[in-house]
């Protein structure tokens, strides 16, 4: 299935990226606020919070349905399950923060005002968490990545790509081979 020009792994992608930042950054202000007690930043990170559960919310369904969509071995379908469960605890964490924040309007105690933060907290070490899990199905794993385009770019790679003198990696960097060094000569 096809939604905006995207399939539903390339959709998941593109939509994870934004709505993290956005819950990072909540947690970010929430703490400034906090500490400064500026209402301008308490302001900012209502608004990042209502983005960000918007936004992750997309994303959870995005990669809900991508899981289907991708070739996956037994290792990968275990991490997949550990990214769904952790996305699905973290979102329902800043959805919970949201909505008691919502009911409240604005009205917290300083008991309530800490453990929102509290729980706050706990979703930022979530996004992170849910993040790298993410992180390895993609770049260890190869995630969302067809079978067919994969065999295709591990043969290109092994016929070896080489820099030639004054291009970005000349020295080795990002695991490029370079012939003798009469290749590199002035």
């Amino acid at each position: 299935m096809y939604l905006f020009g995207y399939d539903w792994p390339s959709l998941h992608a593109a939509l994870n990226d934004f709505p993290a930042a956005l819950l990072f950054v909540t947690v970010l202000f929430d703490l400034a606020a906090w500490k400064t007690r500026r209402a301008s930043l308490d302001a900012a990170a209502m608004w990042t919070l209502w983005a960000g559960v918007v936004g992750g919310w997309a994303a959870v369904v995005a990669g809900l349905q991508a899981e289907d969509a991708v070739e996956h071995s037994e290792s990968m379908h275990k991490l997949m399950e550990q990214h769904e469960t952790q996305a699905l605890v973290t979102m329902s964490v800043f959805t919970v923060v949201l909505v008691y924040k919502l009911w409240r309007r604005g009205n917290l105690q300083p008991v309530e005002r800490i453990a929102l933060r509290a729980l706050s907290v706990f979703g930022f070490i979530g996004i992170l968490w849910t993040g790298a899990i993410g992180g390895d199905l993609m770049f260890e794993h190869a995630a969302g990545i067809p079978s067919a385009t994969l065999d295709l770019e591990i043969k290109e790679r092994a016929q070896s790509h080489h820099h030639h003198h004054g291009e970005a990696g000349e020295s080795g960097e990002h695991g490029h081979d370079h012939d003798d060094d009469e290749d590199h000569a002035h």
